[in-house]
């Protein structure tokens, strides 16, 4: 039986995991699923909420060493990793110059290389996760299913107005001003002060089959994870 362990930035992510995928995947073989926080979401508006990568490639390292029955994988928003300075996580720099495409895959390969690089065994079980720009794009892939959710009907207009303007709910901005989250704070009272209970609501209404229907990285991870073999 399978067990996974998803590092996660805060606690709307943390609920994620446990009321959403941990249901799914244990459909596919996993007989434990849980979440463990790796950064502060309150500081996520000073754009470092998470941990430098050398101190996350240590505890995604020692899980892995002190669990050799389990797999390991991050979720992890790219709007909120540090790009520079001791906190920085690698390929983080380099892809702001790629195409919106091939900016989260850039990241993932190179944190797995770094985790290869100093232990070449519990790469194998180590599947990394960037998610473009941040965990609220997920919520724009219903907007009719999301206001309904969270009891502001009226919000689902200029919601669906925000998502038309994109190809899908990835590439929503990276922007202090207009990330995901920053324009539902726009719409939503004391957003920020909610997130963990309007996320749980607003995707648990939207469900997976959406959120990986229009959203292509995070279909690809829900994919590897669903089809990770057992490890004996």
């Amino acid at each position: 039986m399978k067990r996974l362990l998803v590092h996660v930035e805060g606690e709307t992510e943390e609920q994620f995991v446990h009321e959403l995928l941990a249901p799914h995947l244990y459909q596919y073989g996993f007989g434990d699923v849980s979440a463990r926080k790796l950064g502060n979401a309150r500081q996520r508006h000073k754009r470092h909420g998470i941990k430098p990568w050398a101190v996350v490639q240590d505890v995604v390292s020692n899980h892995l060493l002190q669990d050799r029955h389990a797999y390991s994988t991050l979720m992890v928003d790219y709007y909120a990793m540090p790009s520079t300075g001791d906190r920085s996580w690698p390929g983080r720099e380099d892809a702001m110059r790629l195409t919106h495409a091939h900016k989260a895959l850039h990241i993932e390969t190179q944190l797995f290389a770094g985790l290869q690089k100093t232990n070449h065994t519990v790469a194998k079980r180590f599947i990394p996760f960037v998610q473009m720009h941040e965990f609220e794009a997920l919520l724009f892939c219903d907007c009719a299913a999301f206001a309904q959710a969270i009891g502001q009907p009226a919000i689902k207009i200029p919601l669906e107005k925000i998502r038309s303007q994109f190809d899908n709910p990835e590439c929503i901005n990276d922007s202090p001003e207009t990330a995901p989250s920053k324009r539902l704070a726009q719409l939503i009272y004391k957003y920020e002060n909610q997130k963990p209970l309007l996320g749980t609501l607003g995707a648990a209404a939207i469900g997976l089959t959406a959120m990986r229907l229009q959203c292509p990285g995070f279909a690809n991870w829900l994919t590897r994870l669903e089809e990770l073999p057992p490890l004996i």
